[in-house]
């Protein structure tokens, strides 16, 4: 896909959140104060993540969201300002987001991409710069994701269009975060409760969405209602955007993909 030129003033700051607490993944290092700064192939997570936000023009300011652990700022050194984190996502994100012009989007990034490149990080700023909405969520669908990566594990939405994953990245106004905040309370307290999911995203949405008819469009446009802002999807054709690592055996994945891209 060819990517438009940035354009003048184009210019973004990106929060990388690299918070939480010590997961399976991070149990493998006891160095390691969470998941985000456990090496892969010689280098944390968090550290890949920082550098490859360096290279993108448009990036002009990186702000990480991390544990408070002198052992670990060695892998920040990329960040122009290291924050703490907070207990719940939420926390961690309004720390990351302080500050910055309510109405300006900001690039949040996972800390948890080990394969993600300048490229994939391009390409959706680009799509998302043509949206004029409050939040933008990157996705992958299944097909593009496995001409490149096949056999990598992820959660799958089907869809009208086709069968998507999500992305690592995020492009958000820092106005939409408290409406965001609740929307994601409200989700993780309902997620293992049909009745409690169907209250907040409606009926006629989740049957739809079983049926695999619920469409881009239909999804974008309840997600605005919830959230009172307008959001939107963007389809992204670099896969290396949604490959993370949630469980201890994606670290091998990992590594064997790093591997192969240096070696070609």
């Amino acid at each position: 896909m060819a990517l438009s030129a940035p354009l003048p003033g184009a210019r973004i700051s990106a929060v990388v959140l690299a918070g939480g607490p010590r997961d399976a993944v991070a149990l493998l290092d006891p160095s390691a104060p969470n998941k985000a700064f456990v090496p892969i192939v010689g280098q944390t997570m968090v550290a890949r993540t920082l550098a490859v936000l360096r290279t993108v023009p448009q990036v002009e300011r990186i702000i990480v969201v991390a544990p408070f652990v002198s052992s670990a700022l060695g892998d920040l050194v990329d960040a122009d300002e290291v924050r703490r984190d907070g207990a719940r996502i939420g926390d961690s994100l309004a720390s990351g987001l302080r500050g910055l012009p309510a109405d300006e989007p900001v690039l949040v990034v996972a800390s948890d991409l080990p394969i993600l490149t300048r490229a994939a990080l391009e390409e959706f700023l680009s799509l998302a710069h043509r949206r004029d909405v409050d939040l933008v969520y990157a996705c992958v669908e299944r097909r593009t994701h496995a001409a490149r990566f096949p056999g990598v594990p992820h959660t799958w939405a089907r869809l009208r269009e086709g069968t998507f994953c999500g992305g690592g990245c995020v492009q958000l106004r820092p106005r939409a975060l408290p409406a965001l905040d609740v929307f994601l309370e409200r989700l993780g307290r309902a997620r293992k409760n049909p009745l409690a999911l169907a209250r907040i995203f409606g009926w006629d949405v989740l049957v739809r969405y079983a049926l695999g008819r619920l469409s881009i469009r239909a999804a974008e446009r309840r997600a605005s209602e919830l959230l009172g802002a307008p959001v939107a999807a963007a389809v992204c054709t670099h896969p290396e955007i949604a490959v993370n690592v949630d469980r201890p055996t994606d670290l091998a994945l990992a590594e064997r993909l790093i591997i192969e891209r240096i070696v070609q």
